[in-house]
């Protein structure tokens, strides 16, 4: 449930110290990160995932900056571009989360194989219908109805991935920390973690959820909890006791009044990270 108007300043803050992430690594863990409730929320835009004009439009929007960092994070992890048409050919990467599909097919349009899963189910159907469109690509993208935990379970020991990426998923999760914990084993060292996600900051509940859900509805009533947005302080700290290297962040900004994106200075909001994985640690 979106943050509602009646709660306080006082409980707004109790709750941001609440969920303040203590980096250890012996915190008692739910067995699944997937918010069930989460699950259905998005299930509900099943019929409109690839509507340009429908609710979830300004995520189709966000792909060439999505698209643009991994290119930059993957160059600077020593991937040399072989041919400028598909810049991420021969580049394996799991998408976690995918939902419809929309950053997946991105992906797999500039030479990149893709396998993307997701805990909703009739989610993966969405993607797997849409694909079959796009003749081209489809050979390029494999979707898989399955949460992160138990992916990893099955593939972890045979990793060849070059990248791992979650976007617009972190907020989305039960657990953060443990949902980062099975991203970064579904590398090897020497590869990349790509995320995007949203700053916990007074900015980011006035942007996304006053403007873009109460007052614009440039996104769906309900798509974010501010309780549940995460710091880039919190995912670094997370991260390195993971074995992981933090090489770049940045910073976008989306207005709702135009239904644009741009790169911002600032980290307030929208967030992108990426991290390189340094060492195999006992996880």
């Amino acid at each position: 449930m979106a943050f509602k108007f009646t709660k306080s300043w006082r409980s707004i803050f109790q709750n941001r110290l609440l969920r303040n992430i203590v980096c250890i690594n012996t915190i008692a863990r739910p067995i699944s990160t997937a918010d069930q409730k989460e699950i259905e929320q998005f299930n509900a835009f099943k019929n409109f995932w690839w509507d340009m004009n429908g609710p979830l439009g300004g995520l189709q929007l966000y792909n060439s900056f999505r698209i643009q960092f991994l290119k930059d994070g993957l160059i600077n992890a020593g991937f040399k571009i072989q041919n400028p048409d598909f810049p991420l050919e021969k580049i394996k990467i799991v998408d976690v989360g995918c939902g419809g599909g929309i950053l997946a097919e991105s992906l797999a349009r500039v030479g990149a194989q893709v396998i993307g899963i997701d805990a909703s189910e009739q989610l993966i159907k969405v993607a797997k219908n849409h694909i079959k469109l796009n003749r081209d690509i489809s050979e390029k993208v494999n979707y898989i109805y399955t949460t992160v935990e138990d992916f990893v379970n099955k593939e972890s020991e045979n990793s060849t991935y070059d990248a791992v990426v979650a976007s617009e998923v972190l907020e989305h999760v039960s657990d953060p920390q443990l949902f980062l914990k099975e991203c970064v084993k579904i590398v090897k060292p020497g590869k990349s973690i790509f995320l995007t996600t949203i700053n916990r900051t007074l900015t980011s509940w006035l942007s996304t959820i006053i403007a873009s859900e109460y007052i614009f509805g440039s996104i769906p009533y309900g798509t974010h909890t501010w309780n549940k947005f995460i710091t880039p302080h919190e995912v670094q700290c997370i991260l390195k006791n993971y074995g992981c290297e933090i090489r770049s962040i940045r910073g976008t900004k989306y207005n709702p009044m135009t239904n644009k994106w741009s790169w911002s200075s600032s980290l307030s909001t929208f967030y992108l990270l990426h991290a390189i994985k340094q060492k195999e640690i006992g996880m």
